[in-house]
């Protein structure tokens, strides 16, 4: 990641946790970059393995793209 894309990460984290305990980032357990689709993956992995969550994904302006969410909720969803 480059300077700009940096500095929109902190951007992004300093507008999320403004706006207060619903926001998409609390949770996380690490932060990729994708400079192809130019999002940051919020990923809620333990240790990149065990997942209950899918990872919520934020463009560099800040847009919420998906919030992200419980999957074991949706697969029971989906039954």
């Amino acid at each position: 990641m480059g300077k700009a894309q940096l500095a929109a990460l902190a951007r992004i984290i300093e507008e999320q946790l403004a706006s207060g305990a619903d926001n998409a980032v609390v949770g996380s357990w690490t932060i990729r970059y994708d400079g192809q689709k130019q999002v940051l993956y919020f990923e809620k992995c333990e240790d990149g393995f065990y997942c209950e969550e899918r990872p919520a994904v934020i463009d560099l302006e800040g847009n919420v793209l998906d919030k992200g969410g419980p999957i074991l909720l949706e697969l029971e969803d989906a039954k």
